[in-house]
Order: structure tokens, then C-alpha cells, then sequence
């Protein structure tokens, strides 16, 4: 019987260290997984060590990647001279359609009898004004004046526009525009001024003589004065200040202003213009309305489009600035020529607020992009009747100027020029913003200069009176010269 109980604990003892045998390998077997688990861990650390220690290795693929960028900035930089591209052919050919606003102003502000030869002069003044400023024009206004300060050498009959770079020809787009996109849009305003001189002299001078004149006038009277200003000449850099003429008032309207009052001047009054006043009225007020809209509308070429480019936030929106203040300004000045006449008249003087629109445009144009809008509409107000006083003026000496070209764009460039520097928006009396629009023009270090609006206001006055003495003085040298052909008038 003991054996039997001895046998039976044996039994159960065998199967307790088999159970036992059983749970110490299943033990085993998860803390090898677990241990396999833990590998895995650190062999993943180890591969993130490893990837910090190689990271310089990283700034090769960066490296790498220079080319890519490089061509992505060269890309950009051609969609910006593109859009600038856009801009000016946009805004030059508005400013080139404002002379069919001169044709029709002159036309309808002529007598009947000679409308045609109104037309065929403003015709022949384009063409002839064109050929001018391809020879000789464009080359004395942008050909380096730079280096001398007052009349450029280089760029005659297109000489240099395009060239060989490599085996390809064509125009130097260093600068993200080419010279003939600066040619194209500068053309128009050379030709705009000199059309301004045709109303000074119309239903008098005749057509070939006339096209002399253009032609020296688009191709170095004008000229020289785009040198001295926009050529980066002497007058920009004027008393340390330079000169501020956004669009020009003085550059562009001024000299054909003052040039139009020499013409007039040397050829003297239409017979009977004096005598019987009555019969010299303007024939056709339908076209002098059409020729007024059609400038107004040019002109937001002419203003907005000196912005010069539209590549950026900043550019765009100085021209919204620019076309609001000239809208306004030329608001402004018709409203205020038309309640002039008529307390003046007691009647309502169509022609007058026609005169009094473009007033306020050329007053407008030098400082657009450098006023707010309450100051443009005081100088379209303040314009207006510096024009009035002009034409009143000129009937009383007995100048005749069919138009009244001199009283709007000579008179009123005066002005306008002098109001760039009264009205800039430059903080207070202190700071002069002028041709650095937004900003405060800076000093050597980076710091806003004070003290230079009386300064500025001085340059202004240069401007004025070197415009005159010059467009003033060769003008009617030319013209007397004409009349001394005896094929003048």
C-alpha cells in the first residue's frame, strides 16, 4: 500500500515540473519577442542618428536644386517685363490716340472753310514728328545726356536697338524692357507736343512750312528738354533735389505751350479776327466735345502710364492713385471754367468747359503722382482759373490762338509744375516725396532728407523758366526764320 502512494506522488510530481518545463518556455518565448521588439526600437533610433549625423548631406541636394531656382527667378522676372511690356503699348497707343482728339478740337474750333486744313496738319505734324524723332529725336533725349547732363550722342535712326548676342539678334533685355518699347511710348508724347503748337497757329501757317517746324521740333527742341529732365540731365539732379514732372506738365505741355504762343506770336492775328470777333466762334461744337472726350480719355494713358511698368502691387496702385487724381482735377476744372463764363457771360459756354476739362488735366499731370486727391482737386480748381486769366489775357494784348493752346498748356503747365512741388504729400512742410512716390526721398543713409520742400519748390521754378527760355527762344527763332521764306503764312 506505501508503494502504491509512493508510485502516485512520483506521478504527480512528474507532471507538475512538465507543467512547470511547459510555463518556463513560454516565458522564454515572450521575452525573446519582447527582446526582438526592443531591437527593432533601437535599430530604428540608430537609423535616425544616422540620419541627423548625414543631414550637411542635404545642402548638396539644396545645392543642387541652384539651377532650378535660378531659371524659376528668370522666369518670373520675364512675366514682370512682359506685363510692364503690356502696360506701355497699352498706354502709349491711348496717348497716341489723343490726336484724334486734337484733330477734332482744332476742326471744330476753326472755321468751316478751313477745316481741311486743320486735319491735314495734324496729319502731316505725326507723320513728320515721327520720322523726326527716329532720327535724331530719341537720341538726344535718352542717348546718354546722362553723362553730360544736357543733350544725348547715342541712338540716332535706331542705331544699337538690336544687336547680335551670340548668334541670335535682337534688343538687350537686361533691364526686362527693350528700347523700343521706351521708344514706341515716348514717341507719343513727343508727337502730343508738338500737335499742341498746330492749335496755336491754325487757319494760318501753311502745311509743308509747318511740317518744317514739326519736324525740328520733334527732333531737338523737345528732345534737349526731355534730356535735361527725364534723360537724367542736369535739372534732375537740380539744387541736390532735382525736378518732379510725373507726366508733364512742364516737359511735355509747357514747351508746346510756350512754342505755340512764339508761332502765334510771329505770325500775328487772322485778318478780322479782332474786328469782327463774332465770326471766328467755333463752327462745329459737336467735334470740339468729341475731341475734348477723346483727350480725357487719352490721357489715362498719358498719366497713369508714366508709372513706367505694372509688375507690381506697389506700381499698380500709384496709377489708381495717378488716374483718380487726374479724373478728379479734370472734374473739377470744367465745372469751374463753366460757372466762371457764366458769371462772366450770363450764358452757358460749351467751349469754355471743354477748356476748362483740359485745364485741369494739364494742371494735373506733374503732380498726379505725388498728391492726394484733395489737393488734385484744388489744383483743377486753382488751374481753371489760371486758364481763364491767360485767355482773358491774351485778348486784351490781341494774340490770336484759335484754340487757346497757350492758356491751357502753357499757362496751365506752369502751374501745374509749381503745384508738384506746393501739394506734395510728403509728411508735413518738412519731407518732399516727389519721384519716390509712396516713400520719402532719402539721404546717404537710408533716412527721410528734411528740410527740402522750399528746396524742391525752387526746382520746380527752374524748370519752369529753363523750359521757357529754351522751347520759348528756338521756337521762334524757327518760326521767324519760316516767315522770312515768305512760305510761312
Amino acid at each position: 500500500m506505501a508503494l502504491k502512494w509512493v508510485v502516485l506522488f512520483l506521478s504527480l510530481s512528474h507532471s507538475c515540473a512538465e507543467d512547470a518545463f511547459k510555463e518556463l518556455q513560454g516565458d522564454i518565448l515572450a521575452l525573446r519577442s519582447a527582446l526582438a521588439a526592443q531591437q527593432e526600437i533601437i535599430k530604428e533610433q540608430r537609423e535616425w542618428m544616422e540620419s541627423v549625423v548625414r543631414a550637411p548631406r542635404s545642402l548638396q541636394t539644396a545645392a543642387e536644386l541652384a539651377p532650378q531656382v535660378t531659371a524659376l527667378n528668370e522666369r518670373v522676372a520675364s512675366l514682370a517685363g512682359a506685363l510692364d511690356s503690356c502696360w506701355l503699348l497699352l498706354c502709349g497707343s491711348l496717348v497716341m490716340f489723343m490726336h484724334a482728339g486734337f484733330a477734332m478740337l482744332e476742326t471744330g474750333c476753326c472755321r468751316a472753310k478751313n477745316a481741311q486744313n486743320v486735319l491735314m496738319k495734324n496729319l502731316v505734324n505725326v507723320c513728320v514728328g515721327t520720322l523726326g524723332w527716329w532720327i535724331f529725336g530719341w537720341a538726344f533725349a535718352y542717348g546718354g545726356s546722362d553723362v553730360n547732363g544736357f543733350i544725348g550722342t547715342e541712338g540716332f535712326a535706331g542705331s544699337g536697338f538690336n544687336a547680335y548676342q551670340g548668334s541670335a539678334l535682337g534688343p538687350d533685355l537686361s533691364e526686362g524692357q527693350s528700347i523700343q518699347l521706351s521708344w514706341f511710348f515716348q514717341w507719343a508724347f513727343c508727337t502730343a507736343g508738338a500737335t499742341i503748337v498746330s492749335g496755336g497757329v491754325a487757319e494760318r501757317v501753311k502745311s509743308p512750312t509747318y511740317a518744317a517746324y514739326a519736324f525740328c521740333m520733334t527732333s531737338f527742341i523737345y528732345p534737349v528738354v526731355v534730356a535735361w529732365t527725364w534723360g537724367y540731365g542736369w535739372l534732375s539732379t537740380v539744387l541736390g533735389v532735382g525736378t518732379m514732372d510725373f507726366a508733364g506738365s512742364g516737359i511735355v505741355h509747357l514747351t508746346g505751350g510756350v512754342s505755340a504762343l512764339a508761332g502765334t506770336c510771329v505770325l500775328g492775328p487772322r485778318t478780322g479776327r479782332f474786328d469782327n470777333p463774332d465770326e471766328f466762334e467755333a463752327h462745329n461744337l459737336p467735334l470740339v466735345v468729341l475731341g475734348t472726350f477723346a483727350l480725357w480719355f487719352g490721357w489715362y494713358g498719358f498719366n497713369p502710364g508714366s508709372t513706367l511698368g505694372m509688375s507690381s502691387k506697389e506700381t499698380g496702385a500709384l496709377a489708381a492713385q495717378v488716374a483718380m487724381n487726374t479724373t478728379l482735377a479734370a472734374a473739377t476744372g470744367g465745372i469751374a471754367v463753366f460757372l466762371i463764363r457764366y458769371g462772366i457771360m450770363k450764358k452757358y459756354d460749351v467751349g469754355g468747359l471743354c477748356n476748362g476739362i483740359l485745364a485741369g488735366l494739364v494742371s494735373i499731370t506733374a503732380g498726379c503722382g505725388n498728391v492726394e486727391s484733395g489737393s488734385a482737386v484744388a489744383i483743377g480748381l486753382i488751374g481753371a482759373f489760371v486758364y481763364q486769366g491767360a485767355s482773358m489775357l491774351l485778348v486784351k494784348l490781341k494774340i490770336d490762338d484759335p484754340v487757346d493752346a497757350s492758356p491751357v498748356h502753357g499757362a496751365c503747365g506752369i502751374w501745374g509744375v509749381l503745384a508738384a512741388g506746393l501739394f506734395d504729400w510728403g509728411e508735413g512742410l518738412d519731407h518732399f516725396n516727389g519721384w519716390s512716390g509712396w516713400s520719402c526721398m532719402l539721404d546717404g543713409d537710408s533716412n527721410c532728407q528734411t528740410g527740402i520742400g522750399g528746396t524742391a519748390i525752387a526746382a520746380q521754378l527752374i524748370l519752369v523758366l529753363s523750359v521757357i527760355a529754351w522751347a520759348g527762344t528756338l521756337s521762334t527763332i524757327a518760326f521767324f526764320g519760316l516767315k522770312k521764306t515768305g512760305m510761312l503764312r
